[in-house]
């Protein structure tokens, strides 16, 4: 079985939407993908890139991808954030995990990045496991704060 890893390119985007959509019904939330395959077009090869996305090709198929920005932190500066890493589920355990991340960190060193950093549920022991394994800090004593589309607008009617 041969590994192809590298940077996503317009065309993959349909595949890139397949497996966050397989992600989605991972996480038991399949009906919150909003997202469509002209955003991710749109935003991560259009005028202004919002995103850079690396996928694992096995057998000339898609079976894994990350997608990262950077951000600003106040007390860091530059730091990339992933976004999400997917490896679809018939390809887990084969290795395809370390290939994304080893590019994500990577990408973050040629960056110049003071920290990577990402979410992961914390019933999802696998991966909690899997990112400690390769020396990530899980910081178990934050929570992730959201303000979806209607909340933003329930709230500036407020104010």
């Amino acid at each position: 079985m041969s590994f192809n890893v590298r940077k996503a390119v317009k065309r993959d985007m349909s595949r890139v939407l397949e497996l966050i959509k397989e992600l989605a019904i991972f996480e038991k939330e399949p009906h919150e993908v909003e997202v469509t395959l002209k955003d991710l077009e749109n935003d991560g090869f259009g005028e202004q890139t919002l995103f850079q996305c690396f996928v694992v090709e096995v057998e000339n198929v898609i079976e894994g991808m990350a997608l990262v920005y950077t951000r600003y932190s106040t007390w860091k500066g530059n730091i990339l954030h992933l976004e999400d890493l997917i490896v679809s589920e018939k390809m887990r355990g084969k290795g395809i995990g370390s290939l994304l991340l080893d590019e994500v960190v990577k990408y973050g060193d040629e960056l110049g990045v003071k920290r990577i950093s990402w979410e992961v549920l914390d019933w999802n022991e696998p991966a909690i496991t899997f990112y400690e394994e390769k020396g990530a800090d899980v910081k178990r004593d934050w929570d992730v704060v959201h303000l979806n589309e209607s909340a933003i607008k329930a709230y500036l009617s407020n104010i």
